[in-house]
């Protein structure tokens, strides 16, 4: 295997995308970003390719998303052109994926989150195995759930858009499927089968693989989800916290718990674009969220989330303001302008 971050290369009736940067559990740099745009690009008119499958070189990560270390170096060097480049390029890559006119098919194993599902949940084909881990953790790190996750996660069913996007909440496996995330549950065991059945029948040898039906785990929120409904279903992110409040069980005192670990300004920002998400087109989203970013990578909440979660990892961040009832919702009208 070569040292490319991202390999490309024709396989029988697929072209292949290999995320290949392990040791940063494949999070997505623009090098990357670039070479999976140039790679689409390339096949699209090819006869030869009749779909493209995107799947990584290790068990541990699908893609963990953009690498937002890079972003906030850029940020406090107020370097905003090169954060403006990244997340511009990226955006554009999903979109593109979003409008491939052939099978674009991701095979998640491990972790996917932020960029990963942007370079997934946009295809046609979403294959996840039990050891696939999706989420949007955006709001613990003072952002907000972006690659075109303000289109895609309020038109979830039972209000789970808003609830994964403000909680972060990791669904594996199969409750992805039961969620909409992905839309093919395969065993991890059986993966190298279908990477091979792919090559010889392409889109066609997924329905083959994927357990179907009742073979299905079931969906461990199930329980939770008149509640999630009841309660991110509110008009306002301080009536979601009442409702928490006024609920008498654990699952909700831990949601809450959550929230209020959260950045409260990414909490205001994020609620407030999820919704108006439903709303709008992709291209629509894409493009309001590029614009949202300018806002929110220079909050000093953004530089301080990633501080204490991916650079320091002291979980320790401090908030300014430090509570979503000291935000002041003018600010955040003016980011959403």
């Amino acid at each position: 295997m070569s040292e490319e971050s991202v390999v490309a290369t024709r396989e029988g009736r697929i072209g292949r995308l290999l995320l290949n940067r392990p040791k940063a559990l494949n999070a997505l740099d623009l090098g990357m970003i670039r070479a999976l745009a140039t790679a689409l690009a390339g096949w699209r008119d090819d006869r030869a390719v009749e779909a493209v499958v995107i799947d990584s070189a290790s068990d541990r990560a699908f893609c963990a998303g953009g690498d937002i270390r890079a972003i906030r170096t850029h940020a406090l060097a107020r370097e905003y052109d090169a954060v403006e480049t990244f997340f511009a390029e990226e955006y554009a890559l999903n979109g593109a994926i979003a409008a491939y006119p052939k099978p674009y098919i991701a095979l998640v194993d491990g972790i996917c989150m932020g960029g990963g599902i942007g370079v997934s949940v946009h295809g046609r084909v979403r294959v996840a195995t039990e050891h696939a881990v999706f989420a949007m953790p955006e709001t613990a790190i003072a952002m907000f759930p972006d690659i075109g996750a303000t289109y895609v996660l309020p038109r979830l069913s039972d209000m789970l858009g808003m609830f994964l996007g403000l909680t972060g909440t990791r669904m594996i496996g199969a409750d992805a499927v039961h969620a909409g995330l992905a839309t093919h549950f395969v065993p991890r065991a059986d993966l190298p089968a279908l990477r091979t059945a792919l090559t010889e029948r392409g889109e066609a040898a997924v329905a083959g693989a994927a357990l179907a039906g009742n073979a299905l785990p079931p969906f461990s929120l199930a329980p939770h989800l008149p509640a999630i409904a009841r309660c991110f279903g509110a008009p306002s992110l301080p009536e979601i916290l009442e409702r928490l409040a006024a609920e008498d069980s654990d699952w909700a005192r831990e949601t809450l718990a959550t929230l209020r670990s959260m950045s409260p300004s990414a909490l205001c920002w994020s609620f407030a674009v999820i919704r108006r998400g439903a709303g709008l087109s992709l291209p629509e989203a894409l493009a309001a969220e590029l614009r949202i970013t300018r806002h929110v990578t220079r909050h000093p909440d953004f530089a301080e989330g990633v501080r204490a979660m991916v650079v320091d990892k002291d979980r320790q961040p401090r908030w300014m303001p430090p509570t979503v009832e000291a935000v002041d919702p003018a600010a955040i009208a003016a980011m959403l302008d």
